[in-house]
């Protein structure tokens, strides 16, 4: 039984949504299509140059940031799915799969961060690691303000949301780069766990505050 008040905000969203014109909603809609696929395009080639850089480096930190690409690639499908139908139910589904990636994150981060700090583990300079974190985090933080932008013009929580996940695989890209870089150039190679800890905090701050809407 739906308790009293449960609905009232995606209900209000959906009544701002349908009094967009219908032009303007269709061109915002299209802004963030092309936002979600230009995100996946650059995870899936992220993939390649982060296996790549991993192997060579013998990185852990390289590995776990590839397959914070493959959380990332998850939210951008699931936001594009929302974006492709209508209904409150589609998304408090889409919202919920995207708390579920926030979580797999939040995991990931604890246990990469824990053991390489246990083990000592020391990984190798890595110039392609380096180059490619750095893009990547000015590529995520500008493709995060763009969905912000758009969600709030569409009152689309869903993609809010995702972009909140974009800002987060930005931040864990500068991490990464303060990791690999304080390692070049200092030999300070628990940096990039111990950044990583920071990291989980943010995550699951996320993955409390969506499920806590989604009730």
């Amino acid at each position: 039984m739906r308790r009293a008040g449960q609905y009232p905000r995606l209900v209000w969203q959906t009544l701002l949504v349908n009094a967009l014109p219908d032009s303007r909603r269709r061109d915002l809609v299209r802004r963030g299509f092309a936002l979600e696929w230009a995100t996946l395009g650059w995870n899936v080639a992220g993939i390649v140059v982060l296996a790549f850089a991993a192997i060579t480096a013998r990185s852990v930190a390289l590995a776990g940031f590839g397959l914070d690409s493959l959380i990332e690639i998850g939210a951008s499908t699931v936001v594009i799915w929302e974006l492709s139908g209508t209904g409150t139910g589609r998304q408090r589904r889409g919202l919920r799969l995207i708390g579920y990636a926030f979580a797999a994150l939040a995991v990931y981060l604890l246990v990469q961060s824990t053991v390489v700090l246990a083990v000592g583990y020391h990984p190798r300079h890595s110039l392609p690691g380096i180059i490619w974190t750095a893009v990547t985090a000015a590529v995520m933080f500008a493709l995060a303000a763009g969905k912000v932008h758009t969600g709030r013009a569409l009152d689309n929580p869903v993609l809010m949301t995702e972009g909140r996940v974009t800002v987060l695989d930005g931040i864990l890209a500068v991490a990464v780069l303060l990791g690999l870089t304080l390692n070049a150039v200092a030999g300070w190679w628990w940096a990039d766990p111990a950044a990583g800890y920071v990291l989980v905090y943010y995550a699951v701050r996320e993955v409390r505050e969506i499920f806590t809407e989604d009730r």
